[in-house]
């Protein structure tokens, strides 16, 4: 595939006047802090500061959007050294999972991942050419030899990154323990967590009954009913906060909210702790308890977050083999204007509350959440997220809300990664794509130039602070 070219003009547009426009913007936020306001790296990599093993441990194995692509084209997970639930045999080898990976790099062109990954191996690692099956062995090594050195242990990293404050997202009964002990260090490094309860709202899961025994176990809650159900989370909810948390996340299939008597909520309950609970009994808890999470972040002042629009877990023989969050979450099409009509109702014109919406479904962009962001005050629209998380992504974004809510009602840019290397890369094309967006908007005469100068900064980085309370 030849040289890795990261032209300075990458991702503006071809014209000369607007990209001489976008480069004077982007030269303006290039250089700013990263904050990182959502995301899923894991904290233990930065609590334990460790070497990182090895260039697959660090780059393939954790990352979904590198190996769905190789599963697409009928490569095994197990080869590629992804953990089964069960401990069936993988592969061990982190050579031979690095040579596949080499072999089938070509299988990214044209896509974000390999953007980022092109910034990764070229502005972190120093390498040159994009990998190959001849060059695989040769760029295992040097970038096994660079994994060594202090300057490439994760505390350093993130301090080369820039990055001012990363979020990691935890479950509602972790003891983050990883937090505390970065909290401990002598390390000034910023991060923090986010309250993520889905594992204690999936009633119909049949993992939950496990997981309400663990939330009982980290609130010292005996949670034998609905109301003392509530307590637990609210017990959570307080040591996240203490803990340095903004921010709540929920995950959802459909956004939808609705209120039910405290009898009927703890009916349902009594079902879902007897594995009686069935899937309308699920959506019905569910859109309850967003209620009932909004209500709270009125009162603790948690950033609410939420996440729509995700068929989980799609493909079930991988799903049952190998767990989540292996790259078989599928978009799906949402409604957002009825859905959320009860939850905006009661707490959207409350300025004690916030509330960021993030979507995989495109079409709601114009049609109903810049209206409704557009319109309650306590709403922000977020980022293009997942799939969507892209260079045309973020235009078709920018493009569909700008006119009807506005840049100020949208929340910045997140990365939303667990690919810890990735962060610098995304938020680098993110800053690029606004920068253009913007450039054009200066070059239609719609914004002045130094409209644009100060909004570029603000979508860079105060929006993202502001919108999260950092």
């Amino acid at each position: 595939m030849g040289k890795i070219h990261l032209n300075q003009d990458r991702f503006f547009e071809p014209d000369t006047k607007t990209r001489s426009i976008a480069r004077e913007l982007y030269q303006n936020v290039k250089n700013l802090p990263i904050v990182s306001p959502h995301g899923h790296v894991d904290p233990k990599i930065l609590a334990e500061d460790k070497n990182f093993p090895n260039p697959s441990e660090l780059l393939i194995i954790p990352d979904h959007y590198i190996f769905r692509m190789f599963y697409s084209q009928g490569i095994k997970l197990e080869s590629l050294g992804i953990p089964t639930i069960d401990s069936n045999q993988v592969e061990e080898d982190p050579r031979k999972i690095w040579k596949l990976f080499c072999q089938n790099y070509f299988l990214f062109s044209g896509t974000p991942t390999k953007m980022w990954l092109s910034y990764i191996f070229k502005e972190i690692f120093g390498i040159v050419d994009h990998p190959n099956e001849d060059n695989a062995i040769e760029l295992y090594d040097h970038i096994q030899k660079l994994l060594k050195q202090d300057e490439f242990k994760p505390r350093a990293m993130f301090d080369q990154f820039n990055i001012e404050t990363l979020c990691t997202t935890e479950s509602a009964d972790d003891k983050l323990i990883y937090h505390e002990k970065i909290r401990n260090s002598d390390w000034d490094g910023h991060v923090i967590t986010a309250f993520r309860p889905d594992s204690v709202m999936n009633i119909h899961s049949k993992n939950w009954k496990m997981e309400i025994e663990k939330l009982s176990i980290s609130s010292g809650v005996t949670i034998d009913s609905y109301k003392n159900f509530l307590c637990a989370i609210e017990n959570r909810r307080d040591f996240f906060k203490r803990m340095g948390a903004t921010s709540t996340d929920q995950g959802v299939e459909t956004p939808f909210t609705g209120r039910v008597s405290e009898k009927i909520a703890d009916e349902i309950f009594q079902r879902a702790l007897k594995s009686k609970a069935n899937e309308d009994d699920q959506k019905v808890f569910i859109g309850h308890m967003l209620m009932e999470m909004a209500r709270m972040s009125t009162e603790d002042g948690l950033v609410m977050q939420i996440h729509a629009g995700s068929r989980r877990n799609h493909n079930r023989l991988i799903f049952d083999g190998f767990g989540p969050d292996k790259g078989a979450d599928i978009p799906l099409r949402t409604d957002y204007t009825n859905n959320l009509h009860p939850l905006l109702n009661e707490f959207g014109n409350n300025n004690n509350f916030s509330l960021i919406i993030f979507t995989l479904d495109e079409s709601v962009y114009a049609r109903e959440l810049a209206p409704l962001a557009g319109h309650y005050p306590s709403m922000k629209i977020g980022p293009p997220w997942w799939f969507h998380d892209s260079i045309e992504g973020m235009k078709r974004f920018r493009k569909a809300v700008t006119e009807t809510a506005g840049i100020y009602n949208t929340a910045g840019f997140n990365d939303d990664t667990r690919a810890f290397l990735s962060i610098p890369a995304r938020h680098d094309l993110c800053r690029r794509v606004d920068s253009n967006f913007l450039a054009e908007q200066v070059v239609r005469h719609i914004i002045d130039m130094d409209e644009a100068m100060q909004i570029s900064g603000d979508l860079a980085y105060n929006l993202a602070k502001k919108a999260y309370k950092l």
